[in-house]
């Protein structure tokens, strides 16, 4: 890869309506998770990819997408990025194709609300023409599959295989050595029609190009995270703050504050007589007074007073006073007893 140039295609043009209210007012790659951004840690996961590799950021953005050509723009104006609108989303392959005019050499396509854990410092000699990264799961039923030939090439993906035979989950992560190549294979999905109640999925247009011949294997990952509802995002802030995101040893300084790690306190959340974690994460600027909360996200300005949170997420400057309860609360809400 030295000397070339990687895109890296994020398609980011869903509703996320499996994360409202939140997403009615931001994307869902915007949301919250163990102190940054969804698509913070996504482009953290590309950190190890082999030095000197030269990037450029394809983001296909829908609803809201101005919110996110904020955020990249801000907070990574060294990499050269490009923004593609995709005002009717009908699936992957079409948020491909409608980058088509940024697209040349090789690629890596990487679906946002997922989070994985991988080495790509590999690709600096990486001879397959594709990589499609995988995870077995003791039941592949509910999830698009890769099958493998007894050579160990991919033979195809299916998508939930109505039986057991192949564990290999695709984990919507993927590498072509020419995005060209795949072009034309959503260009022949089109033309073939291959889609599924009006979405044009990539594992058919892959599917095509392995009947072309392509040469794709796999690449196992062992820690694969999901950001796409509630309950998911609390389960991946609980392993994040786990695993490296924990900064307890400096939360535990404030006084007045019973601090059970592992926690993530943004260092200008203002916490009083409180209770906080274990597996929770307080955004910049919150205000927290005279609550117990554990497991939970409050994302930045949010506040909390005299209030008992669990399995809770909050939103952006909501604000919530004296109840017991679980909250699903989004953006600028206001709740008071």
């Amino acid at each position: 890869m030295k000397g070339t140039i990687l895109k890296i295609v994020i398609p980011m043009a869903g509703l996320g309506t499996r994360l409202r209210p939140h997403t009615w007012s931001k994307p869902k790659q915007l949301v919250s998770v163990a102190g940054k951004a969804v698509l913070d840690h996504v482009l953290d996961s590309l950190r190890t990819l082999p030095d000197p590799a030269e990037i450029e950021l394809v983001n296909i953005v829908g609803y809201l997408g101005d919110q996110i050509g904020e955020y990249v723009s801000e907070r990574y104006p060294q990499i050269k990025t490009h923004f593609v609108l995709q005002e009717d989303p009908r699936g992957q392959s079409h948020a491909i194709q409608l980058a088509r005019e940024y697209l040349s050499g090789p690629m890596l396509m990487v679906f946002a609300d997922t989070l994985i854990e991988t080495d790509l410092s590999f690709l600096a000699n990486e001879t397959a023409q594709a990589v499609a990264w995988v995870k077995p799961v003791p039941d592949p039923r509910r999830f698009g599959v890769a099958e493998l030939g007894q050579d160990g090439w991919v033979t195809r993906l299916i998508e939930k295989p109505q039986d057991m035979a192949n564990n290999l989950a695709v984990v919507g992560f993927y590498y072509f050595q020419d995005s060209q190549e795949l072009l034309a294979a959503i260009d022949e999905q089109m033309q073939r029609d291959l889609q599924l109640k009006g979405e044009y999925f990539l594992a058919d247009a892959i599917n095509i190009m392995l009947e072309r011949g392509l040469k794709m294997r796999t690449q196992q990952v062992d820690i694969w995270l999901d950001a796409g509802t509630p309950e998911a995002l609390l389960e991946t802030n609980r392993y994040l703050l786990e695993h490296g995101e924990d900064n307890s040893a400096e939360a535990v300084q404030r006084p007045g504050v019973v601090v059970i790690p592992p926690v993530f306190i943004h260092e200008t959340a203002h916490v009083s007589n409180s209770i906080i974690g274990p597996h929770v994460s307080l955004g910049a600027g919150c205000q927290v007074d005279r609550s117990i909360i554990r497991d939970s996200i409050l994302e930045d300005e949010a506040e909390a007073d005299q209030i008992i949170l669990e399995g809770s997420l909050v939103g952006r400057r909501a604000r919530l006073h004296r109840r017991a309860s679980v909250i699903n609360a989004g953006d600028n809400t206001e709740v008071s007893f």
